[in-house]
């Protein structure tokens, strides 16, 4: 679910937005009720939830990127508890603004016994002086303070305003979140009520490509709409998917992330690394993230293709592919694309080996079989009766560290190095010790 979900048009006439309100503004939730997104922390039971409607609560930061409802929630929060909404900058609200609106909100509770809530937009672009501002108040309880921000609180908000309030992740709009946000806008007396169709292309293009953004969404929407001519005998207007295009300036690229075409292109991905053709996986790349894939999904998959198909051939591969999808997961996007294509080009210029995947693979596939080998009495833990014949050999205590013994009661070959890369070097270190086995036989 969304976080603007459908719901009832607000039954006060104060709660209702004004006809010339932007389309994101009109659809804003009005109540707890209606916002039903972010479930991890609205849902009947959460921490959140209890706090507002029980009115438990002190300072809150929200973190969050761009769209996924941080001010609407705020909004919320400040109608659920009657508590009279303010609202600063932290890019416009300097230190002399923002002592008269936090002294106000200080009479305000003496004199009308009602709380105020102080939302800062973009807190993170508070200086030191500004936050230090806000914690003899919000200490005294003056305000209630909620913080916004798209960036780390515990880097860019400093520890005596982090430790007083309490830290809540929002998380982007998923697709079918959007498409609700966007069929509602469409349906809804506060949206365009009817008076306009979307195509099932035009829809799926607009959810999938905001990036979890509900208000570049609602944007596109209502540009796309605005300035789309009413069909004559209808009046209805039906937006085309070359409308939203032209509203996002974005170009619609067929891949359904349900569908053969998402396989499809991540099955070309994986190929062209495996086939050591970084333009050919760049590009795959780039259609993908252009298409509004996840790039998670894409990180995970280079971290098994840098163990399945290179391997011991270049052991730098895997702690590279598991730093990128790291990275992706810290930076998120847009910028998360740089590593993932660093990791990218990397592996698929890489020399390539499969034999630790057929290694396991063939390992797996015997104990399926019901090749159940016991555990040699030399190999075993702790201390048991054996033949002194028998004991354990320690590998350190040998020349090079090596001494031949048997780690399986019938021994078999399963890893196969090749003559790919650093693979070669524990080939020939391999055969090496086999050559020395046979010398002392």
């Amino acid at each position: 679910m969304d976080l603007f979900s459908a719901s009832k048009t607000p039954s006060s006439p104060e709660a209702v937005p004004s006809p010339t309100a932007s389309l994101s503004a009109r659809m804003r939730p009005r109540t707890l009720d209606e916002v039903v997104g972010q479930d991890h922390l609205l849902a009947e039971g959460c921490l959140l939830r209890r706090a507002i409607e029980a009115d438990r609560f002190n300072s809150l930061i929200f973190y969050g990127p761009p769209g996924c409802g941080k001010t609407s929630l705020a909004e919320v929060i400040a109608k659920t508890t009657a508590r009279r909404f303010e609202r600063a900058s932290g890019v416009l609200s300097n230190v002399s603004i923002l002592r008269k609106m936090l002294d106000e909100a200080a009479q305000r509770k003496k004199m009308e016994k009602r709380q105020t809530v102080l939302f800062i937009d973009e807190i993170h672009r508070f200086n030191k002086a500004q936050q230090d501002v806000l914690l003899p108040y919000v200490e005294a309880g003056d305000v209630s303070l909620i913080g916004a921000t798209t960036h780390n609180p515990c880097y860019f908000i400093n520890a005596p305003l982090n430790s007083r309030s309490q830290l809540f992740q929002l998380e982007p709009l998923n697709e079918t979140a959007l498409r609700t946000l966007i069929l509602r806008a469409m349906d809804s007396p506060l949206g365009f009520s009817h008076q306009a169709v979307l195509s099932d292309e035009a829809l799926a293009f607009l959810a999938q490509t905001c990036e979890g953004d509900a208000r570049m969404a609602l944007n596109a929407l209502e540009i796309a709409v605005l300035t789309t001519p009413a069909d004559p005998t209808t009046q209805i207007k039906h937006i085309a998917v070359e409308t939203i295009e032209a509203s996002l300036q974005k170009r619609a690229i067929r891949y359904d992330k349900d569908e053969d075409e998402h396989y499809d292109t991540i099955s070309a991905f994986i190929k062209s690394v495996r086939g050591s053709d970084p333009d050919a996986a760049i590009y795959w790349l780039a259609k993908m993230l252009k298409a509004g894939e996840d790039p998670r999904f894409i990180a995970r998959r280079l971290v098994i293709l840098a163990s399945e198909d290179i391997g011991n051939a270049d052991p730098r591969g895997l702690p590279l592919a598991v730093a990128a999808m790291q990275a992706a997961e810290f930076i998120g996007l847009p910028e998360a694309r740089i590593p993932l294509a660093q990791a990218t080009t990397y592996l698929a210029s890489a020399p390539k080996s499969n034999a630790a995947y057929l290694a396991i693979n063939k390992a797996m596939s015997d104990l399926e079989k019901g090749d159940v080998q016991l555990v040699p009495d030399h190999l075993r833990s702790g201390k048991k009766i054996k033949p002194s014949d028998q004991s354990y050999k320690y590998p350190h205590d040998h020349e090079n560290h090596y001494i031949e013994q048997a780690y399986m009661l019938q021994q078999k070959k399963y890893y196969h190095p090749t003559d790919q890369g650093f693979e070669i070097r524990i080939k020939q270190q391999l055969e090496s010790k086999a050559d020395t086995s046979s010398n002392d036989e």
